[in-house]
């Protein structure tokens, strides 16, 4: 048996699967990648991706930028969609049970489509072929520094939001019911 049989060649091109991190061979992610759920998670993210795709073209509209100039729209939308990345995932993750299709409609389609690293690329390159090296490289190493640093950020925060909430929350007595307050105007009545 040569070492071609033992992995064998993933196919490329219209007949690869979906997810190439799928072994069809092993039956647990054949079911799964089958599987009625699938076009579910599908769906969840086809609409948000819609949802954050309009809500970044908005953004784009309001703070539009010319191609020598600082493109802030790009910049807000990237941050701020990270920082919401950073919310999301503790939330997700640490503070719920979410239903299974949270996580692909709100990190993968909404925040998915709004984030656009892409166009941050392409923006970089139309600053420099516009004349501004000094901008494109401002905005090249700012963009991804203020990205992680959000996430870091809405994570962060996020779990010190939960942590005050879980504190500051009474803590419940076993039979649910509230406990009688000591009184100290008694006094003499009975």
């Amino acid at each position: 048996m040569s070492s071609t049989d033992d992995h064998p060649q993933r196919a490329t091109g219209p007949e690869a699967p979906v997810d190439p991190d799928i072994d069809l061979s092993v039956p647990a992610q054949r079911r799964e990648f089958a599987s009625p759920r699938r076009v579910a998670v599908l769906a969840a993210i086809g609409a948000g991706g819609v949802a954050g795709a309009e809500a970044r073209y908005g953004l784009g509209v309001a703070l539009p930028h010319s191609p020598e100039q600082w493109p802030w729209s790009i910049l807000i939308i990237n941050v701020t969609g990270c920082l919401l990345i950073g919310v999301l995932m503790v939330t997700l993750l640490e503070l719920t049970r979410p239903h299974p299709l949270v996580r692909p409609l709100l990190g993968v389609g909404v925040l998915g489509g709004y984030t656009t690293f892409s166009t941050y690329t392409v923006d970089t390159l139309t600053l420099f072929g516009h004349g501004q090296p000094a901008l494109a490289f401002g905005y090249l190493v700012l963009t991804p520094l203020l990205a992680i640093a959000a996430v870091t950020i809405g994570a962060a925060a996020t779990r010190a939001g939960a942590t005050l909430a879980a504190r500051r929350s009474p803590v419940p007595k076993r039979s649910g019911l509230r406990q009688p307050r000591e009184r100290s105007d008694q006094g003499g009545r009975s």
